[in-house]
């Protein structure tokens, strides 16, 4: 028998990554199993395995959909004329959009989907987080050469508690199994931080 269509393939994998995000929100807490997995897909959990090699290539799966979807458009922030602060109000806002539409896929940056599984996956979610710090990071230091304004606190002191705060917010909307949305009051909460951002 031939090998399906490389489009067929890619359905299908999008509707594996999907189905799985779909039961990350649907069970918070709950392992997910390859055989449930592929009772929700439709298919045999050999079936599955065609597509991934295993459920942590999956989730790697998952962890490069967050990064493509965020930085391809931190980039389009970064070559926009916005002011420093306009930039970093758009990527904290850009993260915390992006986790409240895809709320399985916070279990996986926060961790608690990835208990058990391979080191690498959590190094990867780790190295997410410090690559959005060192966007902030820049953009600080280049509001100093190209606006005349400095960080009220060391550059890299002040992009580690912009992205603590987002991520402190991701984790709440996990801990509350999704009913602390994460911009619930971010309107205000950046209004009060932003004043004392950049002097």
């Amino acid at each position: 028998m031939a090998a399906p269509p490389k489009k067929d393939r890619n359905n299908r994998r999008q509707q594996i990554l999907e189905s799985l995000a779909r039961m990350l929100e649907q069970s918070p807490g709950a392992r997910i199993t390859t055989a449930k997995l592929a009772k929700e897909v439709g298919v045999t959990e050999a079936a599955l395995y065609r597509h991934f090699p295993s459920k942590g290539k999956m989730f790697e799966g998952l962890i490069e959909f967050v990064e493509e979807s965020i930085f391809s458009r931190v980039n389009r922030v970064m070559q926009e004329g916005a002011n420093a602060e306009a930039k970093i109000e758009a990527i904290l806002t850009l993260v915390l959009t992006f986790a409240e539409k895809n709320p399985g896929i916070c279990r996986i940056l926060m961790g608690d989907a990835l208990a058990g599984e391979k080191e690498r996956l959590r190094t990867r979610v780790s190295q997410f987080f410090e690559r959005l710090e060192s966007q902030i990071k820049r953009i600080l230091r280049e509001a100093a050469i190209r606006e005349g304004k400095r960080s009220a606190l060391v550059a890299s002191k002040a992009s580690n508690l912009l992205v603590a705060i987002v991520e402190g917010r991701i984790h709440q909307f996990v801990r509350t199994e999704f009913k602390q949305a994460p911009l619930e009051g971010w309107n205000e909460q950046w209004a009060f931080l932003s004043k004392g951002l950049l002097v």
